[in-house]
């Protein structure tokens, strides 16, 4: 497969299942929102337009979301994602999103020898954690995989 076929099998995976969470109401009554890895901004707009009414919280190294789309300043959090992120656990948030792999499996897997911990801690009993790495967590339990969704492309879960 191509790399242009990877990126977008991945984005329409990321698509369909937040698409999904938002049609099927799965997410808890109250809680934020947390894009963990703002990026250039394309998950994050699409998160505003699902969840206009969420408080929407972007994390990332640097600010480099396109102009038109960028968080308020009080609602992005620029650092280190695994230092600036753990300061939000125990935040409560409805949904937690991170598509910050990188493609090499060895970088990929000091990722998520931390990723999963974060994700869970910031959200709320019943929040859902979408991410593009898998999160292995006794408090995070998977949903089933979206029949638009390759095997092992995406991953979503609810907190215990």
């Amino acid at each position: 497969m191509s790399r242009l076929d990877i990126f977008i099998s991945r984005m329409i995976a990321q698509r369909d299942i937040l698409n999904y969470i938002q049609a099927n109401g799965l997410l808890p009554a109250a809680g934020a929102v947390l894009e963990v890895g703002l990026g250039n901004g394309r998950s994050y707009s699409h998160l505003r337009e699902l969840f206009p009414n969420r408080r929407i919280i972007a994390f990332d190294r640097h600010l480099g979301a396109h102009r038109t789309i960028l968080p308020e300043p009080e609602d992005f959090v620029m650092g280190e994602i695994r230092e600036t992120a753990a300061g939000f656990i125990g935040f409560d948030a409805a949904l937690a999103h991170a598509d910050i792999g990188t493609g090499y499996p060895e970088k990929d897997a000091i990722i998520i020898t931390w990723l999963p911990e974060l994700m869970a801690g910031m959200l709320i009993s019943g929040g859902i954690a979408v991410s593009g790495l898998p999160l292995d967590h006794p408090h995070l339990r998977p949903l089933p995989r979206l029949p638009s969704v390759a095997e092992g492309r995406y991953f979503f879960y609810q907190r215990a």
